[in-house]
């Protein structure tokens, strides 16, 4: 598919922001729409199902956090925040409610253009495959055959438990996608509890040492701090 059949809407009512991130879009081919209050967004989404939503959340008239709940009411278009709130529970906040990413502003153009790039490949990856397991998944040496249960890196089986398999297999389906804790607690244990985070942090440990990850190494799944992880999406 060519990227000038992708549709952007971005949401934004500081003006320059709306025109650099316009930019940027339209000279990667990206058929841009724009909204400068929250009102106007979910009118937009709903006449022009665009395949991407780029949102600010300080909006003039409603916070941006309603369009993401009106949005994930009738659809399951990517959102990106696009935001100066950096508080963690701000980011935490907007990805439990569905957003797909969280950018803080100031932000680069090269960091805005991957992020955009990985959503739409994300949505489209779900689309292909329903959102549900089956076939094969690949991330550079890592590949997933959810037929087999079976992980590989560099071709070499990775024995992982069943709960690190389930959170392996749950990451995937989601490639460039910020997942929070709760997120990712909720699809493996069903519930939380008061140790659910350090119970997760404890066997995403384990998956990345038996990935043969070191620290700070982001080649299969990123830690965003106090936030989640996310499974890397590779260009």
């Amino acid at each position: 598919m060519a990227n000038n059949r992708y549709k952007i809407l971005i949401v934004e009512d500081e003006a320059n922001i709306l025109s650099f991130v316009d930019t940027i879009l339209e000279t990667d081919d990206y058929q841009v729409l724009k909204a400068t209050t929250c009102r106007m967004g979910q009118m937009m989404v709903s006449s022009y199902c665009p395949d991407l939503i780029i949102l600010d959340l300080g909006l003039p008239d409603y916070d941006g956090l309603e369009l993401i709940k009106s949005t994930r009411n009738i659809s399951a278009i990517p959102i990106i925040v696009l935001s100066a709130r950096a508080q963690e529970s701000d980011k935490v906040s907007a990805l439990d409610l569905g957003a797909n990413d969280y950018i803080t502003k100031p932000f680069g153009t090269a960091e805005l253009r991957a992020r955009v790039r990985a959503a739409l490949r994300n949505s489209r990856h779900s689309t292909e495959m329903g959102a549900i397991p089956g076939g094969v998944f690949v991330l550079n040496d890592l590949k997933i055959d959810y037929d087999k249960r079976l992980v590989t890196v560099a071709d070499k089986e990775v024995r992982l438990t069943q709960t690190e398999y389930n959170i392996v297999s749950f990451m995937s389906g989601y490639p460039g996608k910020v997942l929070t804790y709760a997120n990712i607690i909720r699809a493996i244990w069903g519930g939380s509890d008061s140790g659910s985070i350090k119970k997760l942090q404890v066997n995403m440990a384990n998956i990345r040492k038996k990935f043969g990850s070191k620290p700070g190494d982001n080649r299969y799944i990123i830690n965003e701090l106090g936030v989640g992880y996310r499974m890397n999406d590779a260009d």
